[in-house]
């Protein structure tokens, strides 16, 4: 379910006045996370690495209320659901997006990323979940190592969006540099860390 609600009625209302109209509303923050718990498990459970990741990513935004609110156009949305994007290489060899709806559930998540990437790939159809969900935009850059990476401010695309290159193995750990770039609308500085942290929280809770 999603609604426009007032920003006034909302906490972001001093950050709807200061920067829904700003040349540059987006920011991007840099950290670089510890994924040797995730690469275990990948091995261990033979899951999909990039799956794990965007399942730490949903739950880790799901405990951070300010995901739920997103500047649309000139209006604020609120959402009672949340959906992780991911860019998948179709048969065509070129790239499609489909958003997965976040569930709590790792089996039940990992089934409906399964079933709608490999559905894109072979359609070449978009999975477009905006309509219904607060979509978090992810782009996995594995061709190569980035230390990181900064979007486009289109106007229009006001997600909150990761992206990240190849892990890098080290003796006993797997480290991966991450960008996370949200509109300031949205949230502050402080909601964002606060995200990046419970991000590797979950990633080291993962079982």
């Amino acid at each position: 379910m999603t609604r426009e609600v007032n920003p006034q009625d909302t906490a972001r209302a001093t950050a709807y006045e200061l920067w829904m109209k700003a040349p540059n509303p987006m920011v991007t923050f840099f950290k670089t996370l510890d994924v040797t718990n995730l690469r275990r498990i990948s091995k261990r459970r033979r899951m999909k690495f990039n799956m794990l990741l965007c399942f730490c990513i949903g739950k880790a935004a799901a405990s951070v209320k300010e995901f739920y609110l997103l500047p649309v156009g000139d209006k604020l949305v609120q959402y009672d659901r949340l959906a992780v994007n991911t860019i998948v290489k179709n048969r065509l060899g070129e790239v499609s997006s489909c958003d997965i709806l976040f569930s709590e559930d790792l089996d039940s998540f990992n089934r409906e990323y399964l079933k709608y990437t490999a559905q894109v790939a072979e359609s070449c159809a978009d999975r477009d979940l905006s309509d219904e969900c607060m979509v978090i935009g992810t782009s996995a850059v594995i061709d190569t190592e980035l230390d990181g990476a900064v979007g486009i401010n289109s106007g229009i695309f006001n997600n909150p969006f990761l992206i990240w290159g190849r892990y890098r193995k080290k003796l006993f750990h797997c480290t991966l540099p991450v960008s996370f770039q949200f509109h300031h609308t949205q949230m502050d500085g402080a909601h964002a860390g606060r995200f990046l942290e419970n991000l590797q929280k979950e990633i080291n809770d993962l079982r």
